[in-house]
């Protein structure tokens, strides 16, 4: 009597139903992947690598284009200086996008806390610590009044962030008066407000203390995002917020310290932004919500929330830098810049929608 289980004749019983069905599998696994779909494998698992490569191609490309006055010291640690601030707001930003929401009122925090500062430590007369710690806890406030609005009261973070940008930049004309503070009114009574404005020289390359910041804020976020329970949940959040409520996590508290700490970090760029620009004024980096967006999106985190790496804004507002500066030195006009930049948010939008359909 033969033991094999005839499958053309389908007898053999369930355990020939189970060998069928575990050849159906193997074969499944075994098939191969077209190259195509190994690459879109790779960077889903790696979101990271797009803006990498995006900003070596750059590198390179501009390299060419610009000619060598790219590539001097300067003008790199120019990129680095241009972009710290928007830099610092995309980091903020970038928090809010992985738990699936919107901030567009991170410049208006930005600006009202740096105009906060300023009014306490020079024309109030307040020591300059104690008026940078208020910053601070102004700044937390504020984004601590968006996620109460998020969470509590069940507006989405769109129109919640809408409104507060509104009412954040009313803040910043009637506390300023719509009066930008002088640069040497800041040297003469809080220099420490310039503190970030400050310097360190090598070679021909000159790193602003601004530029450091940024990168520290970057590094710390990351630590926090990806070595933290804290990190897990704020994934876990954007990705399902129903699986993350059912598996324990509180969600609602989860998206209240996320707002807290993006306005906190606003804060910071507001200190640091008063060292870059050298003076305060209540209207400065008024396209600083969208500018910030921006690097999130080319920097490979997703808009729907649950993806990406916060790494990934970094070299996001890096690109937008060398775009904007290898076209300038190339002599192209500030229309064209506009231009690229755009066409670059939308190919990222659609390099993320296409990792997203990936296999399993």
């Amino acid at each position: 009597m033969n033991d094999v289980p005839d499958r053309q004749a389908g007898t053999g019983g369930p355990e020939a139903g189970l060998a069928v069905a575990a050849e159906l599998v193997a074969d499944f696994g075994s098939r191969r992947r077209s190259p195509v779909e190994r690459i879109q494998h790779i960077l889903h698992d790696n979101p990271t690598l797009v803006p990498v490569i995006v900003l070596l191609l750059s590198l390179a490309a501009f390299g060419i284009i610009a000619g060598e006055r790219f590539f001097s010291p300067f003008n790199l640690s120019l990129i680095l200086q241009q972009v710290s601030i928007i830099g610092m707001l995309a980091a903020a930003q970038s928090l809010i996008i992985l738990t699936a929401g919107i901030d567009l009122s991170v410049a208006a925090i930005m600006v009202l806390m740096s105009v906060i500062m300023g009014n306490l430590a020079v024309n109030m007369g307040v020591p300059t610590p104690i008026a940078i710690v208020a910053g601070f806890a102004g700044g937390a406030a504020a984004g601590l009044l968006n996620g109460i609005l998020v969470t509590r009261v069940k507006l989405p973070p769109f129109i919640t962030t809408l409104g507060t940008w509104n009412v954040f930049f009313a803040l910043n004309l009637w506390l300023s008066g719509a009066q930008s503070i002088r640069s040497q009114d800041i040297d003469a009574h809080a220099p420490l407000l310039k503190f970030f404005g400050e310097a360190a020289r090598i070679g021909g390359a000159k790193i602003t203390f601004g530029v450091i910041l940024m990168v520290l804020i970057f590094l710390v976020l990351w630590y926090m995002l990806n070595h933290t329970a804290w990190g897990r949940h704020v994934y876990a959040v954007g990705d399902d917020p129903e699986a993350a409520e059912l598996s324990g996590i509180r969600t609602g508290r989860v998206l209240i310290s996320v707002y807290a700490l993006a306005g906190l970090v606003c804060a910071i760029a507001g200190w640091a932004a008063i060292g870059r620009v050298g003076s305060i004024s209540p209207q400065s980096f008024y396209e600083g919500n969208l500018q910030s967006i921006t690097a999130v999106v080319i920097g490979g985190i997703s808009l729907f929330g649950g993806r990406g790496s916060i790494l990934g804004a970094l070299f996001g507002a890096l690109i937008v830098g060398v775009f904007q500066s290898g076209l300038r030195i190339a002599g192209v006009d500030v229309l064209w810049q506009v231009f690229a930049i755009g066409w670059l948010i939308i190919i990222a939008v659609a390099i993320d929608q296409w990792i997203r359909r990936v296999s399993a």
